[in-house]
């Protein structure tokens, strides 16, 4: 039976996350997009409200959100802040390939840390190797109990602060897929990290390279078998990508909101602009995009969630809110016009935190080619 009805106890924590997003996130949302600084105090608030490591189990400390879950609380969170909102969920990343692949034990150790208060990162992208993950280069050569650790990955989110790295290297290099490996790695074990790089948008997120230089890990910290990582990173995907499409959404939500409010208040030739058909249609193809982006990611998330393959239904998801979200940016810009183009209105943050929605977690390009072959499958 089709219901599009959210139940009362997702409403109560979509009002939650909103509240929390209103009051904590939204009137620091500027500071943190023109100062560059991580916003911990955010983070700490987000901690004591139960709204960080979603989706870590309530066995090991964590809220046990399910994926339509987390993508009601993206939403709510990227509509205030997409940088924030990033910094916030990214222990969710990072715990999905331990709640895949993981042991009991390394479940118990390392997800109860991101719950209390660890931050993590997922090392994937290589300076040369990014929708590629084939091409990885980076790689942890066995030696006894322990396997050592060499390359370099970039543009990894939090990598300046996180404690917990889940790492993605070959351990076999003669081998595309099937000789990757996935590891648990600690800063402390010698882990290297350079400065935030600068960004177009979402400057609360910090984004860097990190250096793996001999670093020993135990082999008890592999994550399943030798070989396996390729498999294990596209699952994650299949979870990642609902939850970063409904963060586009609410990207989306917020800039046709500023926009039909400026829209009513504009005058030109004796009416508010939104009396004019070029304006109305506009904010109208808007407001459809958006409905329908969100009917995408929370198809996507509730398939997974009920145990069904979302694959091809989670990148739709992520293409379509993608590219809407950068559309409708570029569309509240253009409603408010030459106020639209100045860092004193919010639809220029917008527009600049949204492209990156079409670049991270599989380009759109990358999403429109996995849609194509699961089409040649069926």
């Amino acid at each position: 039976m089709l219901n599009f009805m959210l139940s009362s106890e997702q409403k109560m924590l979509r009002d939650f996350a909103h509240d929390f997003a209103e009051k904590e996130i939204k009137p620091v949302a500027e500071h943190y997009d023109e100062s560059g600084e991580f916003p911990w105090p955010v983070i700490e608030k987000a901690r004591e409200n139960g709204l960080i490591s979603l989706n870590v189990p309530e066995t090991y400390g964590g809220p046990g959100m399910n994926l339509l879950e987390e993508c009601i609380v993206n939403e709510e969170f990227a509509w205030a802040c997409s940088g924030i909102q990033t910094a916030l969920v990214l222990n969710s990343l990072a715990a999905l390939p331990i709640l895949i692949a993981g042991t009991e034990e390394q479940k118990e150790k390392y997800l109860t840390r991101l719950a209390e208060g660890a931050m993590g990162a997922y090392c994937v992208t290589e300076p040369a190797a990014g929708s590629d993950v084939a091409g990885i280069k980076t790689y942890a050569e066995r030696k006894g109990d322990v396997y050592v650790l060499n390359g370099t990955k970039t543009w990894i989110t939090n990598a300046p602060v996180a404690d917990i790295f889940v790492v993605f290297a070959k351990t076999d290099r003669e081998a595309r897929y099937k000789g990757i490996s996935a590891f648990i790695v600690e800063r402390e074990w010698g882990v290297k990290t350079g400065k935030p790089l600068p960004k177009m948008g979402q400057h609360a997120a910090w984004t860097g390279e990190v250096f793996f230089e001999d670093v020993e890990v135990p082999v008890e910290n592999r994550l399943g078998p030798e070989g396996t990582g390729f498999l294990t990173a596209m699952k994650v995907f299949d979870s990642s990508r609902p939850a970063v499409a409904a963060a586009a959404v609410g990207v989306a939500r917020r800039a046709l909101e500023e926009a039909v409010e400026y829209a009513n208040t504009r005058m030109a030739y004796g009416k508010p602009i939104i009396a004019l058909q070029g304006v109305s249609f506009m904010l109208a193809d808007m407001a459809m995009n958006i409905e329908a982006g969100r009917l995408l990611a929370h198809k996507a998330a509730w398939l997974l969630d009920n145990g069904h393959r979302n694959t091809m239904e989670a990148a739709y998801a992520k293409a379509f809110c993608a590219d809407m979200a950068m559309k409708v940016t570029t569309d509240a810009v253009q409603v408010f016009g030459g106020y639209g183009y100045s860092r004193e209105y919010p639809v220029e943050k917008l527009m600049r935190d949204a492209k990156i929605f079409q670049i991270y977690e599989g380009t759109s390009q990358v999403q429109r080619h996995i849609i194509a072959r699961e089409l040649s499958q069926r």
